[in-house]
């Protein structure tokens, strides 16, 4: 039972960090090309393109972090023996 609950805490926390980290990326790459969300208080084009970069990056935060879960539960199981993966079916690769 530990196990689990400390596999799912890891989960949520690598998720977080994704989207958060995603997050940022994409309104300092926003704020780089002009559209900063913090910049006007006002909903002009320029503020909706900076939301619209900042939740791309959320998005693409979250799909690395899945994508680096996958990774890391094929290589626990290329290391235990070529097993499943040892993991939840989120946490593996799709072919």
């Amino acid at each position: 039972m530990a196990s689990d609950l400390r596999r799912a805490l890891a989960e949520g926390v690598v998720d977080a960090l994704g989207f958060v980290i995603g997050a940022l990326i994409g309104w300092q790459v926003g704020k780089a090309l002009g559209y900063d969300v913090l910049a006007s208080a006002g909903a002009d084009t320029r503020n909706a393109l900076g939301w619209i970069l900042l939740l791309a990056g959320c998005g693409a935060g979250k799909w690395a972090s899945l994508r680096w879960r996958a990774w890391q539960a094929a290589k626990r199981g290329a290391d235990e023996g070529g097993g499943g993966g040892g993991g939840s079916g989120a946490a593996r690769p799709r072919k």
